[in-house]
């Protein structure tokens, strides 16, 4: 048995600009964090005495005789793309419900690839799970999804990402003191605002309206120097990160009229009123996770002024995808001792 341990990811400030729709015409950046919440998926050769060859667990059971046969989109083009033919059962197991704005989607494909890599006793890095990962959701998929979340949950930690027009995609980290970093997770509270949703119909009408929204698109990425210059300058600065947070939230509710709604902007607001200085609503937009940056003497007010919402630590990740169990294959033949 294999088993991988994937992050998901917060992102900051730059939705939107790693989008084709965008990059294509002008560089795109995005400035996330991966938290400690997981995807894990576990892969177990299967013996050849089931009648079915590949057993497959989320949130549904699949029984399939051949890769042809999986329903699970994923499932199947990870299997043929990586032309594993051998029978095995793989589960997936996450800490946070799925599609709820975490990049969950793209840590079980960069999960799974990483698990079928080392199946296959293969060597994978960060960059290579990422780009294949880009591969099966936006090529073979069809996916209009961008290229923040592969390379999140592929390197992990604090980063700022770069998109180019030819697909290159840099991802370098974010330098700044242990005492900051520190103090900008305890600035940090994040909230279940219900629901889940397929964001696919909102990336499609932010696609759309990629011409129109060019300005904002261009503020939201610059965003992600200022950020980060907030970082560099240490922890007594650190306040101006969750000011420029709510710039963003202001900036991205302007690129699709889906991406809020009146409920989302009603505990966004009692959110400020109680001490927020900024936040976002995580992910393409219309349900998942609320987050906002706060001074941490104002968080039980916060906290009573959102009582109706269930809370979700925000916990640093340093890592990206990584293999945390090896175990022995137990349906391969024992070596023979030797006699005498």
């Amino acid at each position: 048995m294999l088993i991988t341990s994937t992050p998901f990811r917060v992102s900051f400030f730059g939705g939107g600009t790693d989008l084709p729709s965008f990059y294509r015409l002008e560089p795109g950046r995005v400035l996330s964090t991966t938290i400690s919440a997981h995807m894990y998926i576990t892969v177990h050769r299967l013996s050849p005495l089931y009648p079915f060859k590949y057993r497959l667990s989320y949130s549904r059971t699949e029984l399939a005789k051949s890769v042809a046969e999986i329903q699970h989109p994923v499932f199947r083009e990870c299997l043929k793309f990586l032309r594993i033919k051998d029978p095995m059962e793989i589960t997936s197991i996450a800490d946070i419900p799925a599609r709820t704005g975490l990049g969950s989607s793209s840590s079980f494909t960069v999960g799974l690839l990483h698990a079928l890599h080392a199946f296959k006793g293969e060597y994978v890095s960060p960059e290579q799970l990422a780009e294949e990962a880009c591969h099966v959701e936006i090529d073979l998929l069809k996916e209009p999804v961008g290229r923040q979340d592969q390379y999140a949950a592929a390197f992990g930690g604090l980063r700022r990402y770069t998109f180019i027009d030819d697909g290159t995609v840099s991802a370098c980290p974010v330098i700044c003191r242990a005492e900051t970093l520190r103090k900008l997770f305890d600035s940090l509270l994040m909230f279940y605002v219900g629901g889940s949703r397929e964001a696919r119909g909102i990336l499609k009408a932010q696609n759309a309206r990629a011409a129109e929204n060019i300005s904002h698109l261009r503020s939201l990425r610059d965003l992600c120097g200022e950020g980060e210059l907030i970082l560099r300058k240490g922890p007594t600065a650190i306040n101006g990160f969750g000011e420029l947070l709510h710039e963003a939230w202001r900036l991205k509710k302007n690129l699709c009229p889906r991406i809020s709604s009146p409920a989302i902007d009603g505990w966004y607001a009692r959110g400020r009123k109680a001490g927020a200085l900024g936040g976002k609503l995580l992910g393409a937009g219309g349900t998942g996770f609320l987050l906002f940056f706060a001074p941490k003497k104002t968080h039980p007010r916060l906290r009573r002024a959102l009582n109706d919402l269930a809370e979700q630590p925000v916990v640093f990740e340093p890592e990206g995808s990584r293999l945390i169990y090896v175990g022995r294959d137990h349906t391969s033949p024992r070596p023979r001792r030797r006699s005498g």
